[in-house]
């Protein structure tokens, strides 16, 4: 059994270390909040405008000028890839490393696939392999819209240029403080959706087909894009505030049994002393 100094040293550092997660938890929580109420109000407006935009690309034809609707024999890959820049967050940056492995190796395996890192964690991890054409992490410092519309902007651009004939979305979406989802969309060329005629939305395009194409479509792409850091971002606190409860609640069991422990050396130690104690006085009588 161990000594009284080396159970004591233990649970001091426990301890040292169940503060540390457990405000680690009271942080996340607090930033979870504004993460979540600032996606949760997105969402209604990229979902329509995502709508809108497949519906229109549904009504193009060949010679519209859709760029980004263009479809191309596919060789050329990009895969966003949205994790944090920092860990203590569970399975969060994992999950979707381990999601991008499975595109690279089972999806798109006969296919040059690339790399857009959208936080350290995931260009840490696909640096390594040299698929990675740029770090975008510092996005995470200043996440706003027009800093986002940067990013989509040069997507679009290597898109237009025939630089890579599809692009994907790899990310975690927020469901709540305890679950996300690995979500994987099409980011280009546009998806449009199937033609049905019992429910064909009758638009009047005013201005002209060819200038909302111009303005609309770029916008939903940057919307597009904007939602799923924001949906990374929100489920990135969601994820480490339940990492660092149950750190806490582990941390809480192991400091209770060291003290247990040490309750029960500290015992077995004035037991054995009084017991020689006893002993010693004998012998001195006989």
């Amino acid at each position: 059994m161990a000594n009284l100094k080396e159970i004591r040293n233990r649970i001091s550092s426990v301890s040292s270390t169940m503060q540390i997660t457990s405000a680690m938890k009271m942080v996340s929580a607090a930033k979870l909040k504004k993460a979540q109420d600032a996606i949760t109000a997105m969402r209604p407006y990229s979902n329509k405008l995502t709508e809108l935009l497949q519906n229109l690309s549904a009504t193009l034809d060949a010679d519209s000028g859709s760029k980004f609707a263009n479809q191309r024999e596919i060789n050329n890959v990009l895969i966003v890839a949205i994790t944090s820049n920092r860990g203590l967050c569970g399975a969060f940056n994992s999950n979707i490393i381990k999601e991008v492995n499975a595109l690279m190796g089972d999806t798109y395996a006969d296919k040059n696939v690339s790399v857009l890192a959208i936080g350290k964690k995931a260009n840490d991890a696909f640096s390594k392999t040299g698929n990675v054409i740029a770090n975008k992490s510092e996005v995470f410092d200043d996440l706003t819209f027009d800093n986002v519309a940067e990013i989509a902007e040069m997507i679009m651009d290597k898109f237009i240029h025939a630089e890579f004939d599809k692009v994907e979305l790899v990310y975690n979406s927020f469901k709540n403080a305890a679950t996300q989802v690995i979500m994987t969309e099409q980011f280009l060329p546009i998806v449009p959706v199937e033609s049905d005629a019992s429910n064909n939305s009758d638009y009047i395009f005013e201005p002209s087909k060819q200038e909302i194409v111009e303005t609309l479509i770029p916008k939903s792409l940057k919307t597009q894009l904007f939602k799923g850091i924001r949906d990374s971002f929100a489920s990135e606190h969601g994820a480490r505030m339940t990492a660092m409860h149950k750190a806490t609640d582990n941390a809480t069991e192991l400091r209770d049994q060291l003290k247990l422990t040490y309750n029960k050396a500290r015992q077995a130690a004035i037991t054995n002393e009084i017991l020689e104690i006893v002993g010693g006085a004998e012998a001195l009588n006989n």
